[in-house]
């Protein structure tokens, strides 16, 4: 079934259609300078498509969270999450079927890299049963997918530029069509913009990106300098979903508004310059820089308690009540027990479970610091596998908890539970229990993390056709 949207008009005046299901397949890559109309591209391209495919949008500028209202959009404010959290909304955005804008413009480039990467991850894991059509825009895509590296840290550069080829190379089997907007082709990585089929070239300036330009629409060089002449909103579109010949389109009127609508001009009127220096150069003792303004996280529910508490009369405080209670591993035991024993913990973040738990430890009497996070996480492994509490304090066992200490934090649990199920030699987990142990609905992503524990020497995977037999190095546990 062939299904068009009219994304602008050509030169004599026609519309110029875009076939969806053919880009769904075959991805976009859109380049023009500042000023050239991407964004308002994008727009027409969202709104046209809105009631016709689900959309996930990366907006390093805050520009497209106007459609919520009229389209009904999520807006994720990247600010107000964890990189764990975004991953998990990835996947949740294509189990649900929602239409997603993920908003960067609070934070600086390298949480921009780390907050756009985890949740592309997340879209890529989704399980295969949710493998929808989604377009997938990611404006500015030059920050997500540099060509080199900048201020940013290496981590941070390699996590967002392995999600976006992860997008343009092999999403199209998994519904993710790619829709990447730069200012510049020689900033983007060129294993990322090669993996588009279509192009919608605006105008632009420098002779390097004409030139690239120019060989990605298969025009000779001579007439490369035709992409200065191009107004404000006009492109040169090829491809597949567009026209098998380059083509000037001038992109359609749109229905919504960005809220930064950019400068205008206003008339001036120069102030006298003796009053200007008063105003200007007036004494003060510290110059200190405005900061950027920011929505103020509301506080966690320890810390209004925490607050009360400060704050109460002495005659509201009991003359006789009782001091902090010593933890002992049972309370501590049992407590992190009830945590887990809560409608879907093992998809919950840790920092929201930590928090239940600490809630816990109070009412129990324990201060707050009767558990840190770090041997938070441990007990919460240990008690995810199955052991017996007795158990769990035998030789042994802290041999493999000390072990998955070595492991980064998110795999450690996984890890546990292989433990157990080694050292009683239970038949290995399946797919969907190491799913749980990793806090993941993709089974795939799970049964990576298997070939991951192999390649630190941590366990030893012999494949029986569907039977998995693990071994732990150096312990000598094996599954069943």
């Amino acid at each position: 079934m062939t299904v068009s949207i009219a994304l602008g008009r050509g030169r004599d005046g026609a519309d110029v259609p875009l076939d969806l299901p053919e880009l769904l397949a075959t991805r976009l890559l859109v380049q023009g300078n500042s000023g050239s109309g991407k964004s308002h591209l994008l727009r027409r391209l969202l709104e046209q498509t809105a009631s016709l495919v689900q959309q996930a949008i990366i907006d390093p500028e805050g520009d497209f969270v106007t459609l919520a209202a009229r389209y009904g959009h999520l807006v994720i404010d990247g600010a107000e999450q964890t990189e764990a959290t975004l991953r998990a909304a990835g996947e949740r955005a294509r189990v649900h079927r929602a239409s997603v804008v993920l908003n960067l413009e609070s934070l600086d480039a390298e949480m921009q890299l780390r907050a756009a990467g985890s949740f592309l991850n997340g879209l890529f894991d989704a399980p295969r049963e949710h493998w929808y059509p989604v377009l997938v825009v990611v404006d500015e895509a030059q920050l997500f997918a540099p060509v080199a590296s900048g201020d940013t840290s290496d981590e941070a550069r390699r996590l967002s530029l392995g999600a976006m080829t992860n997008l343009m190379c092999r999403g199209r089997k998994r519904g993710l069509a790619g829709i990447i907007a730069t200012q510049r082709l020689a900033k983007l990585a060129k294993n990322v913009a090669a993996e588009a089929s279509n192009f919608l070239m605006g105008r632009t300036f420098l002779d390097i990106d004409m030139a690239r330009a120019a060989d990605l629409l298969g025009m000779e060089r001579r007439t490369a300098e035709a992409f200065r002449d191009l107004a404000r909103g006009q492109f040169m579109a090829l491809g597949p979903a567009l026209s098998r010949r380059p083509v000037m389109v001038s992109i359609g009127a749109v229905e919504t508004a960005s809220h930064a609508t950019g400068p205008k001009l206003a008339p001036f009127e120069a102030m006298d310059a003796t009053e200007m220096r008063d105003l200007i150069l007036e004494p003060v003792e510290s110059f200190t820089p405005r900061p950027r303004e920011r929505r103020t996280p509301a506080p966690d529910l320890l810390a209004q308690l925490d607050a009360f508490a400060a704050d109460r009369p002495a005659s509201m405080v009991a003359p006789d009540a009782p001091p902090s209670k010593d933890a002992d591993r049972d309370t501590l035991w049992r407590l992190v027990s009830d945590v887990t024993a809560e409608p879907d913990a093992d998809y919950r973040p840790l920092a929201t479970l930590y928090q239940d738990f600490q809630l816990r430890a109070r009412i129990e009497g324990l201060g707050r610091d009767a558990l840190d996070m770090p041997r938070f996480r441990m007990l919460l492994a240990t008690v995810r596998s199955g052991i017996e509490a007795e158990r769990a304090r035998s030789e042994p066992w802290l041999q493999a908890e000390t072990i998955a200490s070595t492991l980064p934090e998110d795999v450690q649990g996984l890890a546990l539970l292989l433990a157990r199920a080694a050292m009683d030699g239970l038949p290995c987990p399946d797919d969907a229990a190491l799913a749980r142990a990793y806090a993941t609905h993709s089974l795939g992503r799970a049964r990576r993390q298997l070939a991951y524990l192999e390649e630190r020497q941590i366990i030893v995977v012999r494949e029986d056709g569907p039977h998995r037999r693990v071994a732990f190095v150096g312990l000598g546990w094996q599954t069943a």
